[in-house]
């Protein structure tokens, strides 16, 4: 067996998958088993039912995992919908119907848990609704104005 110190998620001198040696299950063309698995050099012992196979995964190296798959870095046209994640009451609104405004801008001061949040444009544009006022109280994820992006053409 390698030897090496595990704490926690750190590890000092051996990969982590060279500690692995109790047993798992794992499921093979819909057929769920329980195996034994010990790092052995370039290869896995397995013991299956009593049978012992050695297992090498190709394209691997040594000690490393398999690299992760990048999340999509396309960026999302975001909504012109405002709205609060939580419940509470609108203290001001500083924009009026057909006003421009700019990704970033406070639009409204709104009071939830007693604290003042400043709601902030999610994106750049025109306010063309708001459903709501001053005074009122309002519920999670209703929507309190919507802000209109103009159209691109360059894409």
């Amino acid at each position: 067996m390698a030897e090496g110190i595990f704490s926690g998620l750190k590890r000092r001198g051996v990969p982590l998958g060279d500690l692995m040696s109790d047993i798992r299950k794992v499921n093979v063309d819909g057929e769920d088993f329980e195996v034994s698995m010990v790092k052995e050099g370039d290869f896995w012992k397995v013991g299956v039912e009593g049978r012992v196979f050695f297992v090498k995964v190709d394209g691997s190296k040594e000690g490393s995992l398999p690299p992760r798959k990048k999340k999509g870095s396309r960026k999302a046209k975001k909504s012109g919908v405002v709205s609060s994640s939580i419940p509470g009451k609108i203290i001001s609104i500083s924009v009026s119907q057909d006003d421009l405004v700019s990704e970033g801008d406070v639009i409204m001061i709104l009071e939830a848990m007693k604290m003042q949040n400043e709601i902030q444009a999610p994106v750049s544009g025109k306010i063309t609704e708001l459903n709501c006022e001053p005074g009122d109280s309002i519920e999670a994820n209703s929507p309190l104005m919507v802000i209109e992006q103009p159209i691109d053409d360059s894409g």
